[in-house]
């Protein structure tokens, strides 16, 4: 059975995120904070840099994705739009809770393709380089309209982001078929490899475990677009426009992601209600280990027939 298979696939890095939880205070919240960092400035973008240039991109696959990726974001940001009367009154914390509706956790995106058949980190990879200025200057742009940053303070924010930079300069390196010497690279890898587990650590110990005792009717708004209506839509896409499987594939599954971790430090910094964003950060990623599966599974049986 698929849905078995995948899920399977998935525990591991389930228990990843359950061993954080456990070991929750074993460290200090600054010391998790100083991971996230970390992780942030370092070992993501050492993660994007090695999945996008460690392969040739094929220019045409670029020109397929970007456009797809940015919809599927553009959807979320209207639908959850939409809900606003649901919200919070103050704008400010409606716009924290609003980014979650397009912003992505590239961590577990990079586990997910792995267990495709179709597609995998080099796919994803673009998909992120391409979606995380979007998803950014959206999630900047309305916390700015709550808040009191200037224009510039926002362009620079968004242009600065460790993911875009790595993201962008792996797509380069990969549209070029260029690569860093062996002594360079090399460490690069190595902190590489240390991004996704040290990322699922802190996922669990910063979770709220209790949060899907506090769905109502806005947070299960959220949920729905986030984990439903955009995988739909990247679905329907695919359908349509018949891509190669392996951009489809991860397409569908790049749009079923849950939130990105970080939205709540974002929401934080702007003075938006940050354990509004921690609890629907907490809700999409426990409901992804029902949801993700599941998408996973219609993706293989969908795109195994082509």
């Amino acid at each position: 059975m698929v849905f078995f298979a995948v899920f399977v696939g998935l525990v591991p890095s389930f228990l990843l995120v359950g061993l954080g939880g456990l070991l929750r205070q074993r460290l200090s919240e600054n010391a998790w904070q100083g991971l996230d960092r970390l992780n942030f400035e370092i070992l993501f973008p050492a993660l994007l840099f090695v999945a996008a240039a460690s392969r040739p991109i094929d220019p045409e696959k670029l020109f397929v994705m970007a456009p797809i990726v940015w919809a599927i974001l553009s959807v979320g940001l209207v639908l959850g739009w939409v809900v606003r009367r649901a919200g919070p009154d103050r704008f400010l914390d409606f716009a924290g809770a609003w980014q979650v509706c397009w912003r992505f956790n590239t961590a577990l995106g990079l586990v997910a393709v792995g267990l495709l058949t179709h597609g995998g980190v080099g796919e994803m990879a673009v998909a992120v380089g391409m979606g995380v200025p979007v998803a950014n200057l959206f999630a900047v742009s309305a916390l700015s309209r709550g808040g009191a940053l200037g224009f510039w303070t926002t362009v620079t924010k968004v242009a600065l982001n460790p993911f875009l930079l790595a993201s962008l300069g792996g797509v380069i390196f990969g549209l070029m078929s260029w690569h860093l010497p062996a002594p360079i690279m090399m460490p690069v890898e190595m902190l590489a490899r240390a991004a996704i587990p040290i990322a699922l650590l802190s996922i669990g110990a910063t979770m709220n475990w209790g949060a899907l005792a506090r769905l109502d009717r806005f947070s299960g708004a959220i949920c729905a677009i986030k984990l439903g209506a955009l995988p739909l839509f990247a679905m329907i896409v695919a359908m349509l426009l018949k891509p190669d499987p392996a951009i489809g594939s991860v397409l569908v599954v790049f749009a079923a992601l849950p939130t990105a971790s970080a939205a709540h430090v974002l929401a934080s910094a702007f003075g938006a209600n940050r354990n509004l964003v921690a609890t629907l950060i907490a809700q999409t990623t426990l409901l992804s280990a029902i949801t993700l599966p599941i998408w996973i599974s219609i993706v293989e049986l969908v795109f195994s027939t082509r």
